[in-house]
């Protein structure tokens, strides 16, 4: 699936979720749930920025999740291959369940763009019986 349909599915199944962009490495927006593209690109220099500061606090690489907290809800910035995504939640979200939406989200654009990635469909198997 593409990145706007790998968005649409993840804001309908997860109802925490109220916006959220996928991107590149380059900052490049490839869907977002923003009305306009102004927006979207200052949410995803904003989620890069984030992600740069909690960088800065350790000596390590760069971190592949980050979630800030307030008492309006929470931003959550996730990383894999080479692409993001960026997300503001409800207050007090389930963090482990935006994290692992998030990241199924991030899988589902990625299949999209590969083929190779696609899931292989199975053979079905005859019953014995034959019928």
């Amino acid at each position: 699936m593409d990145a706007a349909q790998a968005l649409a599915d993840l804001t309908e199944i997860s109802s925490q979720i109220e916006s959220a962009a996928l991107f590149g490495e380059n900052g490049e927006v490839g869907a977002s749930t923003f009305a306009d593209e102004e927006r979207a690109q200052a949410f995803v220099r904003a989620a890069r920025e984030l992600l740069d500061a909690a960088a800065g606090l350790r000596s390590s690489t760069s971190p592949n999740q980050v979630e800030v907290a307030t008492t309006e809800g929470s931003v959550f910035v996730v990383r894999d291959a080479g692409r993001l995504i960026a997300a503001t939640t409800t207050p007090e979200p389930t963090v482990g369940l935006v994290f692992y939406d998030l990241k199924s989200c991030l899988r589902a654009a990625a299949a999209g763009e590969d083929p190779a990635q696609k899931p292989k469909r199975r053979a079905s198997k005859k019953d014995d019986d034959g019928a």
